[in-house]
């Protein structure tokens, strides 16, 4: 694993490493979530268009008045 170091206010780093005990985690192990999240977004946002133009080949049939989408 590479090491980066980052740079913050010290009021921040106190507030993140108390976030960091309530979550019974480390501040380090937040820090690798987070560019973890920020790694995966585009593949992630890949995903969702996929599906999207998945769902968008579905055909419902036809149009439906309101009264027919609410019906249970």
């Amino acid at each position: 694993m590479k090491n980066v170091t980052f740079s913050a206010d010290e009021e921040v780093i106190e507030l993140a490493r108390a976030e960091a005990r309530a979550r019974k985690t480390t501040l380090n192990a937040l820090f690798r979530d987070w560019l973890d999240d920020i790694a995966q977004r585009e593949h992630r946002r890949e995903q969702v268009d996929a599906v999207f133009e998945e769902m968008a080949e579905y055909d419902a049939g036809g149009t439906f008045t309101r009264e027919e989408m609410n019906e249970r």
